[in-house]
């Protein structure tokens, strides 16, 4: 304060026309193009991919090589066996312990069997008499391991028994709760089919959903957990989406709205170049005006993004209050999708995609409600048959919560949804 304000251009005590980079010789700041940015995260890509195939290959030998072992054990079981067959009073396991002793280089086998014959004819007598001995108490040491197998197997089935019928109590306490009358129906179907039977739900999401059939299942638990509103993981996301394309189908406004699945693009799916290419694979199944819907996950919380590839635009939707920032690795993902897109309709495309942040959206009232919050936001869109998303979530219009009835709303369609699989 004492010494007043600094002036720019110049350093103190030296004096005008000298700047701070030139008097301590400061390096020229580098300024990096997004194109080397970009090249630079693909090389990392790229060592991050090779590293993951070469771990994969590695696993694949080593499961390659037990399973040659399994065969050259159960090849030589069935030799053992017809040996016994053709030999009166044949013991294999005599055979067996020879093999087992047997070097595993094939020219010192050679001299170990030839000055091996000779001691023993000199001691047959002998052996013969301990290998009686040997042969009794191996016979009981055998029957003994039978029967600690046979209780620990019943013990298990017994704890088994016990877990299954830990869980059907567990379940019927959501007759109970605060749901919607399907989706009580849903779980009763799970307390006494799912559960007693040790099953779960798998079906088929069409091709026309997600742009290529989609293999799936439900567990019990994503069930219950859907009842009791608490998180929820991606096929539960990817099952509601499947219900609003039949609404989509319905009022012929699939060629305006597509969806992209939620589990091939959420974090630990794949790489980000992976899970780029699976974007961009869907936003090539496009005339350029569809929006796409894309639930993401980074991490124990859903967002929405609404990708706009046409205009390289992308929209941010986020049901946690407060100023959300778009997570770096999503962004990636999408920004690298809608080039390989411009790429694929021979557009050079501008140099920044646009993101925009819709931060109007209703805000979750704690911290387990963000997946409900991401299908209700996808509902209120298709129902707007002029798609205004972007007027209708703008900054201060409706940030208040949901209440519980439109929340409701969306679990019971999902509970109808899933009994069409049943059915």
């Amino acid at each position: 304060m004492a010494l007043g304000p600094e002036h720019p251009g110049r350093l103190r005590g030296v004096g005008a026309g000298i700047s701070p980079r030139q008097y301590f010789n400061l390096p020229k700041p580098q300024r990096v193009s997004f194109d080397d940015r970009l090249k630079e995260s693909l090389r990392v890509l790229l060592q991050e991919e090779t590293k993951k195939m070469e771990a994969k290959a590695r696993e694949e030998a080593l499961r390659m090589e037990a399973r040659t072992k399994q065969l050259v054990e159960a090849e030589r079981e069935h030799f053992l066996s017809q040996l016994s067959q053709l030999i009166p009073n044949f013991d294999p396991n005599i055979l067996k312990q020879r093999i087992s002793q047997s070097p595993k280089n094939p020219m010192s086998s050679d001299k170990a069997s030839c000055s091996g014959g000779d001691v023993r004819s000199l001691h047959v007598e002998d052996d013969t008499a301990k290998d009686e001995e040997k042969k009794e108490e191996k016979r009981e040491e055998e029957k003994k391991e039978e029967k600690r197998e046979e209780e620990k197997e019943e013990e298990k089935e017994k704890e088994d028994e016990e877990k299954r019928d830990d869980k059907v109590i567990e379940v019927g306490d959501y007759s109970n709760m605060e749901a919607p009358s399907s989706l009580k129906s849903l779980c009763r179907h799970v307390e006494t089919t799912l559960l007693p039977e040790d099953k779960i739900l798998e079906f088929t999401i069409d091709k026309e959903v997600f742009g290529s059939d989609r293999n799936t299942f439900l567990l019990p638990e994503d069930i219950t957990q859907f009842a009791g509103m608490e998180e929820i993981g991606a096929t539960v996301v990817a099952v509601y989406m499947r219900h609003l394309h039949d609404v989509l189908k319905q009022a012929n406004m699939c060629s305006m709205v597509g969806f992209i699945d939620p589990a091939t693009v959420s974090a630990n799916s794949g790489t980000v170049a992976e899970r780029s290419r699976l974007v961009a694979a869907r936003l090539q199944k496009t005339d350029g005006e569809q929006i796409f819907m894309m639930p993401y996950n980074p991490g124990r919380h859903w967002i929405l993004l609404i990708v706009r590839a046409k205009k390289e635009t992308v929209y941010f939707l986020d049901p946690l209050p407060g100023h959300r920032v778009v997570d770096e690795e999503e962004k990636n993902i999408v920004n690298s999708a809608i080039k390989i897109y411009n790429t694929h309709i021979a557009r050079s495309g501008r140099k920044n995609v646009i993101w925009k942040t819709l931060s109007g959206t209703p805000k979750q009232p704690s911290s387990v409600e963000c997946g409900y919050y991401v299908m209700r936001f996808m509902r209120d869109i298709i129902m707007d048959p002029s798609l205004g998303f972007e007027n209708m979530y703008a900054k201060g219009n409706q940030e208040a919560s949901y209440p519980q009835e439109a929340i409701d709303e969306v679990r019971n369609e999902w509970a109808d949804t899933v009994f069409q699989f049943i059915k």
